[in-house]
């Protein structure tokens, strides 16, 4: 398959991956509450990480893009593809590496609360604290392979844009083939307005060619 079709699967592929570990449980924190008591809180990639929903989009506009447009516009978008797919990685990889911080998961969870239109989402009480935290790890490496899937392809797109297809066009033509498409078009139909001027256009008298 050529890469100028294949980078965009990549993409698309990849962006299909990172939504899937949007979806999946990332963070687990434990919390104290004085009225309700002691909670597990599951805290979803979507919520942890704000960005990824935007980046995957970018990458399905882009894997769209990468198929319709021309050379040059393939060209770019995989470059910006490929940024994209590198800043998705970011906080997974922070997560991984360094840990959950209680704190920005007590922010996380008390924000929930307050946002009506929060789904999908565990939230606690604004004198809730949240006293430890725990990395689901198939959450952010879902979102690494994804990244990786989709910078590859992007860079794949991005050095082989490929060649524009051909135009089918007069415009395009060379003079001789022209001619000779004239020189038909005035044997079969000479008595059309439009092949005349069209030979006319061309330098080519109609009336030599009906003493041929």
């Amino acid at each position: 398959m050529k890469a100028r079709r294949l980078g965009p699967l990549l993409i698309a592929a990849g962006a299909i991956v990172l939504w899937l570990s949007s979806r999946a449980t990332w963070v687990v924190a434990a919390s104290e509450d004085d009225k309700a008591g002691s909670a597990a809180n599951d805290i979803i990639g979507s919520a942890w990480s704000l960005e990824i929903m935007a980046l995957t989009l970018v990458l399905v506009t882009g894997a769209v893009a990468g198929m319709a447009l021309r050379r040059v516009g393939r060209r770019v978008v995989g470059i910006v593809c490929a940024l994209a797919a590198a800043a998705s990685a970011w906080t997974p990889v922070s997560l991984l590496t360094a840990g959950a911080d209680a704190e920005r998961a007590q922010k996380i969870l008390q924000g929930a609360s307050a946002n009506e239109n929060a789904v999908d989402s565990a939230q606690i009480s604004d004198w809730a604290t949240v006293v430890s935290t725990e990395v689901h790890s198939l959450g952010p490496i879902l979102a690494l392979i994804g990244a990786a899937a989709a910078l590859f392809g992007a860079v794949m797109l991005a050095r082989n844009p490929g060649e524009d297809k051909a135009k089918v066009s007069s415009k395009y033509e060379t003079p001789a083939a022209r001619q000779a498409k004239l020189e038909e078009d005035l044997e079969t139909s000479s008595d059309s307005g439009r092949v005349m001027w069209d030979a006319l256009d061309s330098d080519i008298d109609p009336t030599d060619m009906d003493k041929k």
